[in-house]
């Protein structure tokens, strides 16, 4: 048996590869405690895809390991000058997150690069000094060893050789932008204590185990333990996929997906079928660069608490009950209004659906809840939906992409809830619900392909001469990486290019259409700019033996507004003037009454 399991703030999803689906409290002081518990209410499994939040929750909390940082001589305070970015233009008082790394731990070598790769002077290992007792890893990042790795190889050696835990930005993030490269690897240094220990323990779960990377691809755990920077968006990954493969069935290869959890709320825009990918992400105020589905996340989920803040002014989250209390009505002890009491007052959760097995939901609980912090359910409904407007704005509007034209697929536990309200707000043309909706991160992890990504800079410009032959020699390596057999493994090469003197990168499959990818995604193209390319990036993967559209599809029921469905896993709420209608491969089509059938699967 093959499952995906996704670990969320508040509740762990499993899905088999029979359609049985199953959803069981997380356990924040355990996290794999509930995926064994998921294991064992589905029955055996000997290959288990998982996606996770330990990663993510341990970068927000700040509970890195403690890092050294090597660097080179004159440059160990490129982590705290980052790029002089404030991060509120207007407001003196807002500060940048703190380095990950302290000044005290931050060790210089002798030697150095040129900006072409080539040496000026040999590194000196007679030059680093002793590290602090109190270290538990090392990140070494040193210039340009993104064109020639040598320096940072040695040093890397010379401290493993001392028993250290080193990681080598070239084998993290080989890339140009000394500053993001730096963090990158520090971050991975810092996480690697923390999540090898949680991998380790769900690697005993079953005898293969994968682990969902941000780019929406498996690697084995013991990669994801070794280079856990990689999994920082590891549940979302899975939903957006499945999200996107759902909505083309329905003839939406257009739209956006909206994964509203117990915690927070994940958008992404879905364009040709593909998700919409990123060379990076900004994860708690750290930019990664690593390789990402372009998913913008807010604090806003079923478990947000609401509050009034000191100007009187009604605020939801980002702050959340989780999944310990959880909500006033689990009847686990919760004492703090959320958007899920809301729902409930409100009618459009049934008081008697039991999520997750919390059994029957209290009414008066989640009342008493809302009455006492001196809030309404509709004032919580109205705040919650305008936040998660913000969000789709961002990746459709923001991005030249008008959303009338687009489809909202919405999942998680509480996406079907609020998903009309905010197709309403942006005129999209319809809302689909995928089936297993509320599991649909799980589904998404059981049929996501194995997957590796190699990257390398670019360091000869606008002249592409040898370009197709390195990307070609990438493609191999990342066809190595996956394991397979190359007549079963896919490739491709994509460039991260520009106009010459931009400071940022499109990434392109082909650099002859960059003045029209350019054109779409930024209103204007410069058809006699020169293009110079930065970076190549070669994807190999191999399918999954399951596509999720081959899934048994349970019955759902459909109706006309105003009416509640409840399913096992999620609610979904159809206001007056909607209608929920049957759709391909299992979902429900929710779409305006007074708009003809006929429209349901016509894509922009």
């Amino acid at each position: 048996m093959r499952f995906g399991v996704d670990t969320g703030g508040t509740f762990t999803d499993a899905v088999g590869a029979d359609g049985a689906a199953c959803k069981v409290p997380s356990t924040p002081r355990e996290p794999a405690a509930s995926v064994r518990l998921a294991l064992d209410e589905l029955g055996g499994c000997d290959t288990l895809a998982h996606g996770t939040t330990v990663a993510t929750n341990a970068l927000l909390e700040r509970r890195l390991a403690t890092v050294a940082l090597v660097t080179n001589e004159g440059f160990a305070d490129v982590i705290e000058i980052a790029r002089q970015v404030r991060p509120s233009l207007y407001d003196p008082f807002a500060d940048r997150p703190d380095p990950p790394v302290p000044r005290r731990l931050r060790v210089e070598v002798a030697g150095r690069l040129a900006a072409d790769g080539t040496t000026l002077r040999p590194v000196d290992l007679a030059s680093l000094p002793p590290l602090p007792t109190e270290v538990d890893a090392v990140a070494v990042c040193l210039l340009h060893s993104d064109l020639d790795p040598g320096h940072e190889r040695e040093v890397g050696d010379h401290l493993r050789a001392r028993g250290l835990d080193v990681t080598c930005s070239c084998d993290v993030s080989p890339e140009f932008r000394e500053y993001e490269r730096m963090l990158t690897t520090v971050v991975d240094a810092g996480l690697r204590p923390v999540c090898r220990a949680y991998l380790e323990q769900v690697g005993s779960l079953a005898p293969r185990v994968f682990v969902m990377t941000s780019s929406g691809g498996l690697v084995p755990a013991g990669v994801g333990a070794e280079h856990p920077a990689l999994l920082t968006l590891s549940g979302p990954a899975g939903g957006v996929r499945a999200a996107a493969a759902i909505a083309a069935a329905n003839g939406w290869p257009d739209a956006v997906s909206l994964d509203m959890g117990g915690t927070s709320t994940d958008v992404c825009l879905i364009q040709g079928a593909v998700p919409d990918p990123a060379p990076g992400r900004e994860v708690g105020g750290w930019p990664l660069r690593l390789p990402a589905i372009d998913v913008h996340t807010i604090g806003a989920g079923g478990g947000s608490i609401a509050r009034i803040d000191p100007g009187g002014a009604l605020v939801v989250g980002p702050e959340s009950a989780g999944a310990d209390p959880g909500p006033a009505c689990y009847g686990r002890g919760g004492r703090h209004p959320t958007v899920t009491d809301a729902d409930l007052v409100l009618g459009r959760v049934p008081d008697a659906q039991g999520l997750g097995g919390l059994g029957k939901l209290d009414r008066a609980a989640a009342l008493a809840a809302i009455e006492g912090a001196g809030v309404t359910a509709e004032g919580i409904c109205r705040v919650v939906d305008v936040g998660m407007e913000g969000a789709l704005r961002v990746v459709s509007v923001a991005r030249g992409v008008d959303p009338r034209g687009l489809a909202l697929v919405a999942f998680g536990g509480a996406g079907p809830l609020h998903a009309v309200a905010l197709a309403e707000a942006l005129d999209m043309a319809c809302v689909i619900v995928p089936p297993r909706a509320g599991v649909l991160s799980a589904v998404g992890l059981l049929g996501a392909p194995e997957r590796r990504e190699v990257v390398r800079s670019w360091p000869h410009g606008v002249s592409t001469e040898g370009l197709a032959a390195h990307g070609e020699r990438l493609a191999a390596e990342a066809v190595a990486l996956v394991g397979g057999d190359p007549e079963t493994t896919s490739a491709e090469v994509v460039f991260d290019a520009r106009y010459v003197g931009q400071g940022h990168e499109l990434i392109v499959a082909d650099v002859a259409r960059f003045h029209d990818e350019h054109l779409r995604r930024n209103g204007f193209a410069r058809p006699d700019a020169p293009i110079e390319v930065v970076a190549l990036r070669a994807r190999a993967w191999r399918d999954a033996p399951i596509d999720v559209l081959d899934l048994p599809v349970p019955d759902r029921p459909a109706g006309l507004g105003p009416c509640v469905l409840a399913e096992p896993d999620c609610t979904i709420w159809v206001p007056d003037g909607w209608e929920a209608v049957p759709g391909e491969a299992g979902a429900l089509i929710l779409q305006r009454r007074a708009r003809p059938a006929s429209t349901v699967g016509r894509g922009r």
